[in-house]
């Protein structure tokens, strides 16, 4: 396991600008949060290295794009299979998450499909599975609150200060 990188007001401060406007370039960013252009480029490279972010694919609203019926489907399988389902997962196009789980069941997925019948047949696909002993599926009516991380990174220690001088910390927090 990685030690956890060590954030300050300027890296907060950088994480909100970009998740405010994801498109907005290192000038701009720059601008935003009154530190120089290669200061920016630093710490965003050092929160590119570091994992913490992860990529910059755009935020895809399933439901807007027709993918309105969607479920969390818990999966029990056979003892060390898990190599062996993970690939099976990936082919099947509905899936869209799935995590490795504790308690009753052994796998979590998140799913989605067009239709009440395009969900059906997700599910069939998924038990098809020789490794899928039993599989229960719970309907997700509506989304309360979205995919976030900044309220539980906002929850750090957040050690020394900006190196940046001319960076001054706002109270300005955008949460997502």
């Amino acid at each position: 396991m990685k030690d956890a990188v060590q954030l300050d007001e300027l890296d907060f401060a950088l994480l909100d600008a970009m998740h405010a406007d994801p498109k907005a370039g290192v000038l701009e960013l720059s601008r935003r949060i009154k530190v120089a252009r290669a200061t920016v480029q630093a710490r965003v490279r050092k929160l590119e290295e570091s994992g913490i972010i992860a990529g910059y694919e755009p935020h895809i609203d399933i439901s807007a794009a027709g993918f309105d019926v969607q479920a969390f489907v818990t999966l029990e399988t056979a003892q060390g299979a898990l190599d062996s389902v993970t690939s099976e997962l990936e082919s099947i196009p509905g899936v869209l998450e799935a995590f490795a789980t504790t308690g009753s069941g052994d796998i979590l997925c998140r799913v989605a499909a067009q239709s009440h019948l395009g969900l059906q047949q997700t599910l069939i696909d998924l038990n098809k599975s020789s490794v899928v002993a039993r599989s229960t599926s719970v309907m997700v009516l509506s989304v309360i609150v979205p995919y976030r991380s900044m309220p539980l990174l906002r929850t750090l220690d957040r050690r020394g200060s900006a190196k940046a001088p001319a960076y001054r910390a706002t109270d300005q927090h955008v949460d997502r």
